[in-house]
């Protein structure tokens, strides 16, 4: 049975449509090929009222995303920008999940997509902890997936596309099967890329270590985030080639993203990390995070987009 809660009503091509009637046709042609893009952004419970966590940059790699896939809108960046604050006001949902989506729609019959038009959906739902409801506090187990990540120039991992996420779900359900919460993806070199669908960050003798940029993986924003959290906090940062062994011989280690937030990795192949529990670096960086998408700390840089005139709250999640 799905777990997917309802709410009200979708956003879809600049007008609100009840969750119950938003349908599409058989013959839209993401359903065939994948020719989809879209993001994952969070809105939290502050004491301003709901909160959406860099809902311009969001917006941004969205557009992005288009661009790298020929796709064009016929929504603004504005338009979709305001629409996103609609959907969670319209739906009075206090914290969440928002999903905007750009898909080639019924026109194509095969590869060549431009004879489908791009349409744009945007929803929001209550969401909890995406690793399970203990897992910010105790962590997860994690494995080395038998699946790689695409080699570069293969398709472009820096587009948040829906047919990219074919290879994150075989390794999801197989780290599932095998009695893991998660899995980690080495790239086509054999050195780590990323997880199933978070960033990762190992910590060794105090230093903060993250895979570059290679051509494997998604730019994250939650990355970015704790990247600057970490310089503030006066945490030194090593970005390079993160050879597999070393999630054998890490002291500490967390999982990022925007579904994830930042998840303690307690263990890697049965192996723990570190003393098996979260460690201090990775508890600050948390702390930080938790602090400022809550509202709780300082925004220094403008990325909580507080949503107004909130009717009556009828739905949360913690």
């Amino acid at each position: 049975m799905s777990d997917l809660p309802r709410t009200d009503f979708v956003w879809q091509d600049g007008s609100f449509t009840p969750w119950a009637d938003a349908k599409l046709h058989i013959m839209t042609h993401a359903l065939h090929y994948g020719s989809s893009v879209f993001e994952g952004i969070r809105f939290y419970e502050t004491p301003e009222g709901p909160a959406i966590f860099r809902l311009k940059d969001h917006v941004t790699r969205f557009y992005d995303s288009c661009r790298i896939y020929r796709m064009n809108p016929s929504v603004t960046p504005e338009e979709l920008f305001d629409a996103c604050i609609d959907v969670v006001r319209r739906n009075g949902i206090t914290s969440g999940y928002l999903r905007p989506l750009a898909f080639r729609g019924v026109g194509a019959l095969g590869l060549n997509p431009v004879a489908s038009p791009v349409r744009t959906l945007v929803v929001a739902w209550p969401w909890g902890r995406y690793l399970g409801s203990d897992a910010l506090e105790k962590g997860v187990d994690v494995c080395v997936s038998t699946w790689t990540r695409p080699a570069p120039n293969t398709h472009p991992t820096l587009a948040k596309a829906g047919g990219n996420y074919i290879n994150s779900c075989l390794m999801k359900m197989e780290a599932l099967e095998n009695g893991y919460s998660d899995a980690i993806a080495l790239g086509a070199g054999g050195t780590v890329s990323e997880g199933s669908g978070q960033n990762i960050f190992l910590v060794r003798d105090g230093v903060l270590v993250t895979p570059e940029l290679d051509g494997t993986m998604l730019e994250g924003i939650t990355r970015h985030t704790i990247l600057d959290l970490a310089r503030r906090l006066e945490i030194p940062i090593r970005a390079g080639t993160v050879p597999r062994e070393t999630l054998y011989t890490a002291d500490e280690m967390f999982f990022t993203g925007t579904a994830s937030e930042v998840t303690p990795i307690r263990s890697v192949d049965r192996i723990p990390v570190g003393s098996g529990k979260p460690g201090p670096i990775t508890r600050r960086l948390q702390e930080a995070y938790m602090e400022l998408v809550e509202g709780r700390g300082e925004d220094p840089k403008g990325w909580l987009e507080v949503v107004r005139d909130m009717p009556t709250s009828k739905t949360s999640t913690a």
